[in-house]
């Protein structure tokens, strides 16, 4: 099997608004703004954090350890303007023999309806085809129709939807799943 042409972690990304890079010890506040929002996490399978000291705990079990692998996709989303850490965008599921992943993302409320998750996920997605990516994929809760737009909009068709118990929530979500090919 061919190798990727490049086996970067987390391989910084510009667009017009934004610069996707790793998260750095210093963002804990502006990722505790996303991570603490019951609204944005009420399509996700955990539970909003409680408090700094959690969102530390996260960043050190959960985001940190994946910058210690060979190929990872992990980024906090800066704005250039402001130079806050506004978002998430994530490649998770990653399959190296298949060449595939799952997309995942967060966006803090005040900035949703302006394109900026669509900008930052296509950037990924050009990249992950530089990469040697064949497949991605994404799934999002039926009763979160705004994901599923960013989906399309990224270019993303329907394959099929599918039930699944979520924990630690322990509550059946129908998912939509979509997929593009590259």
């Amino acid at each position: 099997m061919e190798l990727f042409m490049r086996a970067e972690n987390t391989p910084r990304l510009e667009t017009e608004r934004l610069i996707l890079r790793k998260f750095k010890p210093e963002d804990v506040w502006d990722a505790f703004l996303i991570y603490r929002d019951k609204e944005i996490n009420r399509f996700l399978p955990w539970h909003p954090v409680r408090s700094i000291r959690e969102m530390q705990e996260f960043f050190e079990k959960h985001i940190f350890p994946e910058y210690e692998k060979e190929v990872a996709y992990r980024y906090a989303l800066e704005e250039k303007e402001t130079h806050q850490v506004i978002g998430y965008l994530k490649l998770v599921q990653i399959d190296l023999q298949a060449r595939s992943g799952a997309l995942g993302y967060g966006l803090r409320r005040e900035f949703w309806n302006r394109g900026l998750m669509i900008e930052a996920a296509r950037a990924l997605l050009s990249r992950l085809r530089e990469d040697g990516f064949r497949v991605v994929t994404a799934a999002y809760d039926q009763n979160n129709p705004r994901s599923g737009r960013v989906l399309e909009k990224l270019g993303m068709r329907y394959i099929r939807s599918y039930e699944e118990q979520w924990q630690p929530k322990d509550f059946k979500v129908t998912f939509l799943l979509y997929q593009i090919d590259f």
